[in-house]
């Protein structure tokens, strides 16, 4: 499957290798290739760079490209910059496609408080789906750090759980057979449609304490009946 990743961070970075791992044709997409390829590395991590040299199946072009490329589409840009990124692509390249929305509501942020900028009455993914009724919007994933997305098993042998909310009840199922087919995940909870982002998003308040509490991300949800 063809697939398009909007955003060249960890998140990105790990999907991609994952999924190309398993066959598919990835593109990532960034704002500018050639900035992209040229920038420095942070202390202790690698250049994105050195990165797509170890991972030569992954092919990366501007945001648009990604996304005309993808037959499914997934972002994992940061939640401040979505809208902007969506917005860069041509209606057409987005129309009838199922986006998997990882992103959360935060940023940017200095020294302050972290804090989301839409809560409660609306959400993340409900802007997006608002500004682009086209797509088939369904949020996912954005509750557990990236490496734990893409493999489940390697955190209590995947007992925990991940969810799925959007408007459309087929692309729900959809994302529901990709996380399980893709990564491995048991678990699945369908939370209906794309009301319920505000609750999955807002969990990222409670994920960042436990975080901090733990000194590691290495953990997840599960619920208990």
């Amino acid at each position: 499957m063809k697939i398009g990743i909007l955003g060249t961070g960890d998140v990105g970075k790990t999907l991609s290798a994952a999924l190309v791992r398993r066959g598919h044709d990835v593109m990532v997409g960034t704002r500018d290739v050639r900035r992209k390829m040229e920038e420095k590395a942070d202390e202790g991590s690698v250049s994105f760079h050195d990165w797509l040299s170890k991972n030569k199946k992954v092919r990366l072009g501007i945001f648009a490209e990604a996304a005309a490329h993808g037959e499914l589409l997934m972002n994992a840009v940061a939640g401040h910059a979505s809208l902007e990124v969506l917005a860069k692509v041509r209606p057409a390249d987005l129309k009838g496609k199922v986006l998997i929305d990882i992103a959360n509501a935060l940023g940017p942020w200095g020294e302050g408080t972290i804090e989301l900028f839409v809560a409660n009455t609306d959400s993340l993914a409900e802007r997006i789906q608002r500004a682009h009724p086209g797509l088939r919007v369904v949020k996912a994933l954005n509750t557990v750090t990236a490496h734990i997305m893409v493999n489940p098993a390697g955190l209590a042998g995947a007992d925990h759980d991940v969810f799925v909310a959007g408007n459309d009840p087929d692309s729900r199922e959809r994302v529901t057979r990709f996380l399980r087919d893709e990564f491995g995940w048991k678990t699945v909870i369908d939370l209906g449609d794309l009301t319920a982002a505000r609750g999955l998003e807002m969990l990222i308040m409670v994920w960042l304490k436990l975080w901090s509490a733990f000194g590691t991300a290495d953990f997840n949800y599960k619920i208990v009946r």
